[in-house]
């Protein structure tokens, strides 16, 4: 098993077994838990929550949408109104701007993985609080380890910052390359902040062409 993801496991506490040369009438333990029953098990645990007050509120959890073994996961920080109605993130107006986005990359949306960091909506679209991330933060570890990205976007400052675990602005967090446990991470604008501010779309791009050197240098490293 990769060790990444065996780290991972670990933290969730799901026990990781360990293929073995069977015996004659000996089945070999228990069978692993399967990749789906983990991500059912994980959808209905978010669908349930109320670790947080933001469940009081709710109208849907928004797990996550796309590719359960995509290279890209962009990671945001809470589903908004429409968000909140249908279940899906990045819907409407900054969603569309972040499929452009994505396409950009050579990519359809449905070829990556998109998440928040709070499953729930906040009232009137606030900022997630600390508590309310923190409550959360088992769930996103747990995408983190199915997934296995080959690299994250965190999508704005309250992502970045809650990522990174720092209080750091954003204009210091852009333009580098970060690393979220073996994980490189790039920061980049929110799309709702490049709708009210379109001149940051210049540097929004270039945020995304960094992130693609990064993922290619990955991927040439690992293809030998």
């Amino acid at each position: 098993m990769d060790p990444r993801r065996l780290r991972y496991l670990q933290a969730m506490g799901i026990q990781a077994w360990e293929l073995r040369r069977p015996l004659v009438g000996d089945g070999g333990g228990p069978p692993p838990p399967d990749e789906e029953s983990l991500w059912r098990e994980l959808i209905d645990e978010i669908a349930r929550c109320t670790r947080c007050d933001l469940h009081r509120g709710r109208t849907r959890t928004v797990p996550g949408v796309g590719d359960r073994h995509a290279d890209w996961m962009f990671i945001g920080e809470a589903p908004g109104e429409q968000e909140d109605l249908q279940g899906e993130p990045f819907v409407g107006r900054a969603g569309k701007l972040l499929d452009e986005m994505i396409r950009a990359l050579g990519y359809r949306r449905e070829q990556v993985y998109i998440t928040n960091i709070v499953k729930c909506r906040p009232p009137g679209n606030r900022d997630p609080k600390p508590e309310e991330a923190a409550a959360c933060a088992p769930y996103l570890k747990r995408q983190i380890a199915l997934v296995e990205p080959e690299i994250i976007l965190a999508v704005g400052r309250i992502a970045a910052q809650n990522l990174l675990k720092t209080n750091a602005p954003l204009s210091r967090l852009r333009g580098r390359v970060h690393d979220y446990e073996g994980i490189p991470l790039v920061v980049w604008y929110h799309p709702a902040y490049l709708l009210r501010n379109p001149p940051a779309k210049r540097q929004a791009y270039e945020d995304l062409k960094l992130a693609w050197r990064v993922y290619r240098e990955r991927k040439k490293e690992a293809d030998g």
